[in-house]
């Protein structure tokens, strides 16, 4: 059994990170089939920044690698958010504030550090479901939390 305080709540942090960021994925695939959301983080970033990344990758294989990338980057996300004091993880809010948070954060300053074009046009409706899907990241790492099932 694992102690209070060791890397067992980091490790299921970073679980349900990688679940959160495939359940993402989903609703992205969603969202792109609908024509609303055009070109995802992970692939822009990919595109613009990182094609030396992907030089040793076959083509075939380049979707799979962003995936991959992007649910590492979700088990970090998930990592940290089982690091937060206690007192905020068992509030329901905190895990879909987190998401936003993280979603705020990227459009905020990575995209701009990164020189990400895809920040400076505006898309009022790819925006709203990046952060929907970002909610869900955020409810899903926040979700089946055992701090919840202590406060009963």
């Amino acid at each position: 059994m694992a102690r209070p305080g060791g890397t067992a709540p980091l490790a299921q942090g970073a679980a349900r990170g990688v679940v959160a960021a495939m359940a993402m994925s989903g609703l992205r695939t969603l969202s792109g089939a609908l024509g609303v959301v055009r070109e995802t983080p992970p692939e822009a970033i990919v595109r613009e920044r990182g094609p030396s990344l992907l030089r040793a990758v076959p083509e075939r294989g380049e979707r799979g690698v962003i995936e991959l990338m992007h649910w590492a980057y979700g088990a970090v996300g998930g990592a940290a958010y089982s690091a937060l004091p206690r007192r905020l993880r068992r509030r329901w809010s905190t895990g879909p504030l987190y998401g936003v948070l993280l979603w705020g954060l990227f459009e905020a300053v990575m995209a701009p550090l990164l020189g990400l074009r895809r920040t400076r046009q505006p898309r009022p409706a790819e925006r709203v479901a990046l952060l929907v899907d970002h909610v869900l990241y955020g409810w899903i790492v926040g979700a089946g939390s055992p701090l919840r099932d202590q406060r009963r």
